[in-house]
């Protein structure tokens, strides 16, 4: 995160939020991140399975919340979440509100 002048962060444009996703699940699922892609489904395309998940949730608030005091995915929007695409929106979204 920047920021401009001093009117405070600028918030994680959608891109950004789409590498941050795609190099955590890399690592988590130890795979080349340029073989995700924003369509990709976490269990049918990823092969990824709920710890893997809860290991992207906690690894994006930890990284988010170091720019952003207080970011947190809720547990009960997880299950909303099926797509890389929907993780990133969810993220951007958050990241608006914030």
């Amino acid at each position: 995160m920047t920021t401009a002048d001093d009117t405070g962060p600028v918030p994680m444009d959608r891109g950004a939020v789409f590498q941050l996703i795609r190099n955590q699940l890399a690592e988590i699922l130890e795979i080349q991140p340029d073989g995700i892609q924003e369509s990709a489904s976490f269990v049918e395309d990823l092969d990824a399975d709920s710890l893997a998940l809860i290991e992207l949730v906690e690894g994006l608030e930890s990284e988010i919340g170091t720019h952003v005091a207080g970011f947190r995915i809720e547990d009960e929007d997880l299950e909303d979440l099926r797509t890389v695409r929907d993780a990133v929106d969810y993220v951007t979204s958050r990241l608006r509100e914030a």
